[in-house]
C-alpha cells in the first residue's frame, strides 16, 4: 500500500460525512429498535456542519485538519455519540499530527488510536455490541492487507468485507453498553447501529475508491 496524500485524507473524511447523512434514516431505525433512536439525526446534524464549513477547516497539515474536524463533530453529534466519534477523529490527528503525507502503517496506527480513544471513553471493549465490533476487525483486516503488500483499493475493500461481516454479527450480541443495554436480552436479533455505520462508511469508501482525484 502506498503513502496515502492529504487529498486522499480529505476524500476519506468527505466519503464518511457523505454517507453519514445519506444514510441518517437507516441508522435512526436500526437504533430505534432497543436505543433511542437518535443516532442517525444525531450523525447527521454533526456531519451536516462538516460539510457546510469544509473549505474553513485549518489544513495545516493532516492532524491538525482532523483535529478541527474533530471538535465540529463533537459540538454538534449530540448523547454520547459526539464524544465517541469526536474522540475517534481527534486521536487520530494526534498520530498525524505534522504530516502532509500517511502511509498503510500510519493510517492502522490512527486506527488504532481511534479505537483506544473510544475504549476509554466510553469505557467500551469488543464484545460489548458498540461500534468497536466493527471497527476494530476492521483495522485488523486493514492491518494485514497493508503487511501483505496489497494495494489501497484492496486493503480498502478487505476492511469493507471484515466490517460488514463483524456488524452484522453484532446481531447475536447482548448490549452491555449505551441505552439498548437497557433492553438486555432483548437487544440479541439486531444488530448494532455504530458497527452497522462502520460497515456503510466502508463499503462507501470501497466504492468510491477508484473514483478518488
Amino acid at each position: 500500500m502506498t503513502s496515502t496524500s492529504f487529498a486522499d485524507t480529505e476524500f476519506v473524511v468527505r466519503t464518511i460525512a457523505q454517507t453519514c447523512l445519506d444514510n441518517e434514516k437507516e441508522f435512526g431505525d436500526l437504533d430505534s429498535v432497543v436505543g433511542d433512536g437518535d443516532f442517525g439525526y444525531s450523525l447527521a446534524r454533526g456531519f451536516e456542519v462538516v460539510t457546510k464549513d469544509w473549505d474553513s477547516y485549518d489544513r495545516t497539515d493532516i492532524g491538525t485538519f482532523l483535529q478541527k474536524i474533530a471538535v465540529a463533530v463533537t459540538s454538534r453529534i449530540g448523547g454520547t455519540s459526539g464524544p465517541i466519534w469526536g474522540t475517534a477523529f481527534i486521536r487520530a490527528g494526534g498520530v498525524a499530527k505534522g504530516r502532509d503525507e500517511i502511509s498503510g502503517t500510519d493510517v492502522v496506527a490512527m486506527l488504532r488510536a481511534s479505537i483506544e480513544g473510544i475504549k476509554a471513553r466510553g469505557n467500551a471493549d469488543v464484545g460489548d455490541k458498540t461500534l468497536l465490533d466493527a471497527l476494530v476487525p476492521m483495522t485488523d483486516a486493514l492491518e494485514r492487507a497493508v503487511a501483505s503488500g496489497a494495494t489501497s483499493g484492496e486493503a480498502v475493500a478487505a476492511a469493507a468485507v471484515a466490517a460488514r461481516e463483524s456488524a452484522d454479527a453484532t446481531s447475536t450480541m447482548i448490549a452491555k453498553r449505551g441505552r439498548a443495554s437497557y433492553s438486555g436480552e432483548r437487544s440479541i436479533g439486531s444488530p448494532d447501529a455504530g458497527a452497522v455505520a462502520v460497515a456503510v462508511i466502508l463499503e462507501r469508501l470501497d466504492s468510491v475508491w477508484a473514483t478518488k482525484p
